[in-house]
């Protein structure tokens, strides 16, 4: 993932569902259009949660990282 160049990292490691999903929010609302956000979470319901956040609000997805029981979201404003 070291080519993609995140704006905004946003740490939820530790934090159980609804967390991540609501401070992924938080912090896509923060962003300007365009910008990245790296999200990494602990939590495994992310794996699916934040995928249908983006579908929901119409942001990008551009990659996902999974190492361990860490996962790392990479989101582009739209």
């Amino acid at each position: 993932m070291g080519d993609i160049k995140a704006d905004v990292v946003l740490d939820t490691k530790g934090m159980n569902c609804p967390m991540p999903v609501l401070k992924t929010k938080k912090a896509i609302d923060g962003l300007q259009s365009g910008q990245v956000l790296e999200v990494i979470s602990t939590d495994a319901g992310s794996k699916s949660d934040i995928p249908a956040l983006l579908k929901r609000l119409g942001h990008e997805l551009v990659a996902t990282k999974e190492e361990g029981n860490v996962f790392e979201f990479y989101i582009k404003k739209k």
